[in-house]
């Protein structure tokens, strides 16, 4: 019998974020053994976003060497690698790169991206999303290949598959939930040859293509050495950033949902039926069992607060913001321009409504603004039908100001749990339980740890529903929502 759910087993989950690579090791119970993480840096230039592959590697390698220094390697039992969505790069028939990696907000590809959606058309509507965004990953390999010269072997890969292609010594498969911004047909379970190839994308670019869960192979003698991790472990197909912090959550059952809130705000649920946007902002990965997990990533998030207040004591800045009283509201963009969620505008830009009179009360306007495009995000998704009725989680770096957190809850006016490890490595190291034999739902309901759970003030609701309201009529007022997402988001505050 496998003893995969017992403290004995060690289950480690590797995460790939935007300013950190990180590794946690956790039991089969879901206690946390060990945790490291490394910085990554990237490099911005207008719509441009770019980090170097190999600082990913060397992040990875030392996170993981701290994390598994003071455990026994005979406990570790399999591993899984999550990375953000839509990062690319070229790399040649060694696996050593040949291109920066275009990270999953990199705006460059945008030239690309209608002959990508004429041609896609059909194949991108039956998936439900209609449309590909410039920033998705599809786009930027047409760019990578126009901007590279290709020789013999060039292969595209996704941010997760450089990690698993080092830690096993050779190319391996990559998984369907980073495939799908690439154009990987999810009810197919194939890449869309003919329109791959009509876009001038050769088929010997493009990895396979396997389930999250499948075993991919086994760390190698040369990366056990580098990493720390013990040569034979098992490597297991992982998810996208978003997906792996929804399994950390346990938010698997139809219609709950997780909200991670990073740098930008992504939004993860569990619904029977994939979910059709007309306007192509959401997509469905898929999830166990036959169902689908609908989402999106906003340009929202906490990356406002950084380029807003760089250097600043955040700690002390939310303590004051919270005695302000302010309800002066801020667009949060975490760039300068473009959103992504809960509607596609490249050329949005920030804005504040209400006067901000010093840095507390425009701090505090931020931390609302991110709150009332939380609430957005559910709105729109309530209007496409998705059930957004179930339990709602929320993880992510944001999570630890609880100021903050509490705003969210209130404006939303639903409760939210907070899991005790609220990151993506856990839904990684949950995932990677999977290789021993047991189901994902039986992994998350043995690993994933319920910790605080926070209720919304219903007087505070109240107050802020105005603002939330006034916020969305701004949005429809400068052409950025649909008038029928307005619409919908007074409806429900009627309710």
């Amino acid at each position: 019998m496998s003893d995969a759910l017992s403290p004995d087993a060690v289950h480690l989950g590797l995460d790939l974020g935007t300013q950190s690579a990180r590794a946690v090791a956790l039991d089969g119970t879901g206690r946390l053994l060990a945790a490291a993480s490394r910085p990554l840096t990237g490099r911005r230039d207008g719509v441009r976003h770019e980090q170097d592959p190999e600082q990913w590697w060397t992040a990875v390698a030392a996170a993981c060497r701290e994390a598994l220094a003071g455990i026994d390697p005979r406990r570790v039992r399999d591993l899984a690698v999550d990375a953000t969505s839509g990062t690319v790069l070229l790399a040649d028939a060694a696996g050593r790169p040949l291109t920066a990696g275009l990270m999953y907000d990199d705006g460059r590809a945008a030239a690309y991206a209608e002959s990508v959606n004429t041609v896609g058309a059909a194949v991108w509507e039956k998936l439900g999303y209609r449309s590909m965004q410039p920033s998705w990953a599809l786009p930027k390999a047409l760019w990578l290949l126009e901007h590279t010269p290709r020789a013999a072997g060039t292969r595209l890969l996704h941010q997760a598959d450089l990690i698993t292609w080092r830690l096993a010594g050779r190319p391996v498969a990559t998984d369907a939930s980073h495939a799908l911004k690439t154009g990987y047909d999810l009810l197919a379970e194939a890449w869309p040859e003919a329109e791959l190839t009509a876009l001038g994308v050769p088929p010997d670019l493009l990895p396979e293509v396997v389930a999250p869960g499948t075993v991919l192979g086994e760390v190698a003698d040369a990366a056990a050495a580098t990493t720390g991790i013990p040569a034979g472990t098992p490597i297991v197909a992982g998810m996208t950033d978003g997906c792996a912090a929804q399994l950390g959550a346990g938010a698997l059952s139809p219609g709950a949902w997780n909200s991670v809130l990073g740098t930008t705000l992504v939004l993860k649920g569990a619904v029977e039926h994939v979910v059709r946007d007309p306007g192509g902002v959401v997509y469905c990965h898929r999830g166990p069992g036959g169902t689908w997990l609908p989402g999106g990533a906003s340009s929202s998030g906490a990356g406002i607060l950084s380029r807003r207040f760089p250097g600043a004591d955040l700690a002390s800045l939310t303590e004051r913001a919270a005695r302000t009283g302010s309800t002066a509201v801020t667009y949060p963009l975490a760039a300068e321009r473009g959103e992504r969620f809960p509607f596609r505008a490249p050329d949005a830009v920030p804005f504040t409504l209400g006067e901000t009179a010093g840095d507390a009360e425009a701090f505090h306007a931020c931390l609302l603004g991110v709150a009332c495009v939380e609430r957005l995000c559910f709105d729109r998704l309530d209007h496409l039908g998705a059930d957004v009725s179930g339990p709602l989680t929320m993880t992510g770096g944001a999570v630890r100001n609880r100021y903050w957190t509490q705003l969210r809850v209130d404006v939303l006016g639903r409760p939210a749990a907070l899991p005790e490890q609220a990151e993506s490595a856990v839904g990684m190291a949950v995932l990677a339980a999977t290789a021993g034999g047991v189901t994902l739902p039986q992994a998350a309901a043995a690993m994933v740890r319920t910790g605080a759970e926070l209720t919304p003030d219903p007087a505070r609701t109240a107050r802020l529903l105005p603002v939330y309201l006034r916020f969305v009529d701004e949005l429809a007022g400068r052409g950025l929502l649909e008038p029928g997402i307005a619409a919908h988001a007074h409806r429900k505050a009627g309710q």
